[in-house]
């Protein structure tokens, strides 16, 4: 038998809503009391789904890359470099042109709104854009060993411009 009130939300949805907060808010600038009102819940309930703000923002972060910015994702499982290039610029313009969503990127955004924290979100931040711009590096190094690009490609250039 399990003890308290089951959740009262969905979680998907929920970080959905705290993934709008920390996007328009930075993660200094968003306080619990922001992701508590955005949720519906109160901070029991929001600690007790999510945990700390720091992990409710790297949670938030993974959702962020699973839903508006999965075109990353299925950029990198197109079959010619070329796709690659066209779906991560079509995926940066829908997902910066989505009157749904605030503007710019997440992974530059959550960095903005700075105060005197511990600096986590910045070098996480700095670590997933890093990470994302090493995976289209290795996805461009791919094409250049099957010969879809030329052997003296620099695919850490095309990856900086395709990232």
């Amino acid at each position: 038998m399990s003890r308290g009130r089951p959740r009262q939300f969905d979680k998907n949805e929920a970080l959905d809503h705290m993934m709008m907060v920390f996007w328009t808010k930075g993660y200094e600038g968003t306080s619990t009391e922001d992701l508590c009102k955005a949720v519906g819940v109160n901070k029991p309930s929001l600690y007790a789904a999510f945990g700390n703000k720091e992990s409710m923002f790297l949670q938030v972060l993974d959702h962020y890359r699973q839903a508006p910015a999965s075109y990353v994702n299925r950029a990198l499982k197109m079959p010619t470099a070329r796709e690659v290039f066209r779906e991560l610029m079509h995926g940066v313009v829908d997902l910066t042109t989505d009157p749904k969503l605030p503007g710019g990127c997440l992974l530059i955004n959550g960095a903005l709104a700075r105060g005197s924290g511990s600096g986590m979100p910045q070098k996480e931040l700095a670590k997933r854009r890093i990470g994302g711009e090493q995976e289209i590096k290795e996805r461009f190094e791919l094409a250049v060993a099957c010969g879809d690009l030329p052997p003296d490609a620099d695919t850490g250039l095309l990856a900086k411009l395709a990232a």
